[in-house]
């Protein structure tokens, strides 16, 4: 840390640990900006993925898995659809990110009763 300013860098394997580094960080005294530079390296092909969240949201009660669409770009993942609530939509976030091999997520999912 210099000035207050942290930059994390490195490897991980899961898209949760990068994001679990940065929450470990970032409410430190004397921290004012953090970089995230860490990167995930996707350890499976993008139809794996694809495959793994989707049955992860099948298998979680709180989501409902029809209403949800996933995609994948390499080791991006696109959600869309709708839900019924913002936990909803941020558990499907959560569910995603704990795929193996997922880098980013873009949740473009709607809220619609």
């Amino acid at each position: 840390m210099q000035d207050g300013v942290v930059t994390l860098s490195g490897e991980v394997n899961w898209g949760y640990q990068k994001y679990t580094a940065e929450e470990a960080v970032c409410y430190l005294m004397g921290v004012v900006w953090l970089s995230n530079q860490i990167k995930v390296k996707p350890t499976v092909k993008p139809l794996d993925v694809k495959t793994k969240i989707e049955s992860a949201f099948q298998r979680n009660a709180l989501l409902d898995s029809r209403r949800i669409t996933v995609e994948t770009r390499g080791s991006w993942v696109i959600l869309s659809g709708s839900v019924r609530s913002w936990g909803e939509r941020a558990e499907a976030q959560w569910v995603a990110w704990a795929a193996p091999g997922v880098s980013e997520v873009e949740n473009n999912i709607k809220i619609s009763p």
